[in-house]
């Protein structure tokens, strides 16, 4: 199809065709970007936390006043919740994975480094952490019974050589793939990586400036004793839906002077700690619904007025033999032109918007590829937006047409 002709009828109504350009750019631009967000953060909400997250759940134990002797009384509740059907292991710890608090300290290759070479989680462990968790252990061992001492929320850090670390961490503080066997500083005290795990999230997924080290934890032997800890519990598969309300039922007979909260499985805990991130999500898709509507609408709304407005050189065009098929394809590629403008202009918007982002709110780089898909779908927004005023301009009759003029 010639184009000058399309372009003469363009720049006669060069107004309404640069206000679609530019609305077609700005919805590509946002898009784009919002689009990305969106699949960082559903993304974000599937990452491993290294737990059988389909059988453990978790429960706050707090003693009621000055409570003595919680090692004897936690080894109670140790034994009682081992003995429950269905349960594999149990332990007490200071936090776990997503539950948005606990300690972060520094790993250091060095004593008295000015500067961490690493960020990293602090998770409290015994001998019985890994079957509880469901951790899979990459290299090394787990601790022994007799590596494991008792640690107060307030103790400084107790004699204990062992550490085990995430495969991130590992690889952080040696890229070399050596970190096994090797001698790190944890609060200025030397440990040894005895064993390193594939995966340990930390608590904070919802913390911008936890993100740079989200995969990065470390466990130390240390039974955490304290007026309130967590129990971290598993159970056989099938048997998290009855197990909670039997544990919770065994401690209160063993003990009452306590209180028992946010017990929860982790399926409940992942729904909890990404809530934001898919709350936010699905305001986007929904803004992006409407963005997309309203772009829409727009192409309808001009096109439909350019036909009103060239009755009678359609009716020509159709008494001098035009087709349906050619006055259709005319519109088509008159928005095809628009719409690759917008996108060209779009596109440019998009990654300029995006490097403006990453250097305000540590967000991460967008791929082409998202800019070139976003672009495509413009484009497919545009024809499909077109088609139906096209149809309604092909089926004027030519002497109608002629008639109105």
């Amino acid at each position: 199809m010639p184009v000058r002709p399309i372009l003469s009828a363009m720049r006669r109504n060069k107004v309404g065709a640069i206000l679609i350009a530019l609305q077609m750019a700005l919805t590509l631009a946002i898009l784009c970007n919002a689009l990305f967000i969106i699949h960082q953060r559903l993304h974000n909400s599937e990452r491993p936390t290294g737990v059988d997250e389909d059988n453990v759940f978790v429960m706050l134990n707090e003693w009621i006043g000055d409570t003595q002797d919680i090692k004897s009384l936690q080894q109670a509740d140790l034994a009682a919740l081992r003995q429950l059907p269905g349960v594999v292991d149990a332990y007490p710890t200071n936090s776990y994975p997503l539950s948005g608090g606990g300690w972060s300290t520094g790993a250091d290759l060095a004593l008295g480094q000015k500067h961490a070479t690493a960020h990293t989680t602090d998770y409290f462990a015994d001998d019985h952490a890994q079957d509880a968790l469901g951790l899979r252990l990459s290299a090394g061992r787990w601790f022994n019974a007799s590596e494991v001492v008792d640690r107060g929320e307030n103790d400084e850090k107790p004699p204990s050589n062992a550490l085990i670390v995430t495969r991130a961490l590992a690889d952080k503080l040696f890229p070399d793939g050596t970190a096994l066997g090797k001698t790190i500083y944890v609060d200025d005290t030397a440990q040894t990586i005895v064993g390193i795990v594939e995966h340990l999230q930390t608590p904070w997924v919802s913390s911008s400036w936890a993100e740079g080290f989200i995969e990065n934890a470390l466990l130390q032997p240390n039974r955490i004793i304290a007026q309130r800890y967590y129990y971290i519990v598993r159970t056989r598969p099938g048997q998290i839906g009855t197990v909670p309300a039997a544990a919770q039922k065994a401690l209160l007979a063993l003990d009452k002077e306590r209180v028992i909260r946010n017990v929860r499985t982790f399926a409940e805990v992942r729904a909890k700690a990404y809530r934001d991130d898919r709350g936010f999500a699905i305001i986007l898709a929904t803004v992006c619904a409407i963005l997309i509507a309203v772009t829409a609408f727009g192409i309808v709304g001009l096109t439909s007025f350019w036909v009103t407005q060239r009755r009678r050189q359609i009716g020509i065009r159709r008494a001098l033999g035009a087709t349906r098929r050619a006055i259709v394809h005319h519109f088509q590629t008159e928005n095809l032109i628009i719409a690759v403008a917008a996108a060209a202009v779009g596109a440019g918007l998009a990654i300029g918007l995006n490097i403006w982002m990453v250097s305000k709110f540590e967000m991460l780089r967008m791929p082409v590829a998202v800019v070139i898909g976003g672009a495509a779908a413009v484009l497919g927004l545009g024809q499909i937006a077109v088609l139906w005023p096209a149809l309604r301009a092909s089926s004027i009759p030519p002497a109608l047409a002629t008639r109105a003029a």
